[in-house]
């Protein structure tokens, strides 16, 4: 009996401890997974807001040199407006399933890899 217990303690004791790994390698990878789907988010959203920034100033610029062409600003203004609500439009009504299943399988992937 007491060869069992001697056989069996190291074997329970590897055992213990191959769990408490595999519990904190899965702890690291989910980490690992969560700050870089997360810093991509991040990285990728300063990079839009750069670009929104853009396309608003040279939206008003744009806007104010078609007011100036047309004799009234406020007509710019409408042009520039009615602009970006055709390609709102237009990219609803078209590509709106095709970014969503690109943007859910660009995070899948992340998380998967």
């Amino acid at each position: 009996m007491d060869n069992q217990e001697f056989f069996f303690d190291p074997l329970l004791e590897k055992a213990r401890s191959y769990g408490k790994t595999s519990i904190e390698l899965y702890k690291l990878k989910a980490i690992e997974k969560t700050s870089e789907v997360t810093s991509t988010l991040v990285s990728r959203m300063l990079a839009f807001a750069a670009l929104g920034l853009f396309l608003l100033m040279a939206s008003i610029g744009v806007a104010f040199w078609l007011g100036e062409v047309l004799g009234k600003i406020y007509y710019g203004f409408l042009c520039v407006g009615g602009f970006y609500g055709a390609v709102g439009l237009v990219l609803y009504f078209i590509l709106h399933k095709w970014m969503k299943e690109r943007t859910s399988d660009a995070i899948i992937k992340k998380f998967l890899n």
